[in-house]
């Protein structure tokens, strides 16, 4: 019998420790880990969730937390096949967001969501994502199925920025740079970018412990482990979401830039739609 998706930090701690080191830690420690990441309150909407899958799980955790979507654009969304390209502002509930918006539109089947390949582990959306990050010949075979997915008559969405915005300066919320790929595979599949701006933010705390951690020169992504508490603490708000007017492969084409210097004005018109938020 299928039973919820449910997080146990403890258990996820000592499988990956060596054989008995994982005893060893104290108990109080398991449970500020466990507050942490807001576990109990992570387990509960997955257990509100279930047993729904792709886009009906992923709102009902709107649903859940009283989260709204403002849609503006829609008209935008021509037919044809796309790649939904859009900044990054929660590292969470961004993404689940735009599961529920484009999952409606298209089915589960019809949309592919590229993800960090950790993120797989979340079992409600796996149909709806699509891993990147992989090395050796697992990776070979992901990349494979990464075009397939292009060539496919399906919606490709992506966050091209891999992570999510940091506070720059003068206290602005932006993305950092995206990365090309979505502009290369546009091109070589004959698909139009739509651009979204996600209209949202973190509590000022992940940004603040994300600048002095870069500040101390910590490797350890500190502010990363912040991000469950983020999803938890966000309830009874709008989310806006700005649909851009989408660019051709033949405009870009047309333009005679790299994929790189395409990407950079994709990001920047993105941002045109609304400029970035200050905190």
């Amino acid at each position: 019998m299928k039973t919820p998706l449910q997080i146990d930090l403890r258990s996820i701690i000592r499988k990956r420790l060596p054989e008995g080191k994982g005893e060893r830690i104290p108990g109080f420690i398991f449970t500020v880990l466990e507050r942490l990441i807001c576990q109990k309150e992570l387990n509960e909407m997955l257990r509100f969730g279930f047993p729904k899958e792709g886009h009906q799980f992923a709102r009902a955790i709107l649903q859940h937390l009283d989260i709204k979507l403002k849609v503006e654009g829609l008209e935008n969304i021509t037919p044809g096949r796309h790649v939904f390209v859009s900044n990054h502002p929660l590292g969470g509930l961004d993404g689940i967001a735009l599961i529920a918006l484009l999952g409606e539109r298209y089915g589960d089947d019809g949309i592919r969501f590229l993800v960090n390949d950790m993120l797989m582990n979340v079992d409600p959306l796996k149909k709806v994502f699509l891993p990147v990050n992989k090395f050796g010949a697992q990776g070979r075979g992901v990349a494979r199925a990464i075009d397939e997915s292009y060539a496919s008559d399906r919606q490709v969405m992506i966050f091209p920025a891999g992570l999510v915005s940091r506070l720059g300066e003068k206290g602005v919320i932006a993305d950092l740079d995206w990365q090309k790929t979505f502009v290369t595979k546009s091109v070589e599949h004959g698909r139009d970018i739509i651009p979204i701006r996600f209209v949202a933010h973190n509590r000022p705390s992940f940004y603040r412990i994300a600048k002095w951690r870069k500040k101390l020169n910590v490797k350890v992504n500190l502010e990363q482990i912040l991000l469950p508490s983020e999803v938890c603490h966000t309830r009874n708000v709008t989310f806006r979401i700005i649909i851009g007017k989408p660019i051709s492969p033949e405009k870009l084409l047309a333009e005679g830039l790299s994929s790189k210097e395409s990407a950079r004005k994709i990001r920047s018109e993105v941002y045109r739609l609304l400029p970035p938020e200050k905190i």
